[in-house]
């Protein structure tokens, strides 16, 4: 899904999120390593899990989420990946760890995996990143046609960790 989309997405599905970019208390499993300096923390604006139908059974294609901390914002797609829309600097992420959550996508520790635009910019010095405090965002239930896209909306938090 394109950010045109997306936030042409945002008019039809508005963020119901009571997640908050607060302090990032979350499951042990999920913490960053000891030693990680917080740097930023964005709370989802308009987020959705994107499932695409395959052999009968939807399957994540990935995320497109628009991300706020209050005056900044990235956006979070496939990959994963995240991308400061203040400075264009980027960075990819795999998952370290999980922390279920009933009834939503589970929590997760990611590790940064690759760095890109600017240099020097907000997103240059991560290393690790959270998603907190989620909420929906589950792969649909049911039969599907190959080939079908569905849009889940989630919310979230992400922390961002040097």
């Amino acid at each position: 899904m394109k950010t045109t989309a997306l936030v042409a997405a945002a008019v039809l599905f508005p963020a119901t999120a009571t997640a908050s970019a607060g302090p990032a208390h979350a499951d042990p499993a999920v913490q960053p390593p000891a030693g990680a300096v917080r740097v930023a923390a964005y709370r989802v604006t308009t987020g959705f899990q994107i499932y695409r139908c395959a052999a009968g059974a939807w399957t994540l294609k990935g995320p497109a989420a628009m991300l706020r901390d209050g005056r900044r914002t990235a956006y979070h797609s496939a990959g994963p990946s995240w991308q400061s829309m203040t400075d264009g600097s980027s960075v990819t992420a795999a998952k370290k760890a999980e922390s279920p959550v009933p009834g939503a996508i589970p929590q997760l520790l990611l590790e940064v995996t690759g760095h890109g635009g600017t240099a020097g910019g907000e997103l240059a010095a991560v290393r690790y990143i959270q998603r907190l405090h989620t909420r929906g965002g589950l792969a649909p239930t049911g039969a599907c046609t190959d080939g079908a896209e569905q849009p889940v909306p989630y919310d979230a938090d992400y922390v961002f960790w040097a």
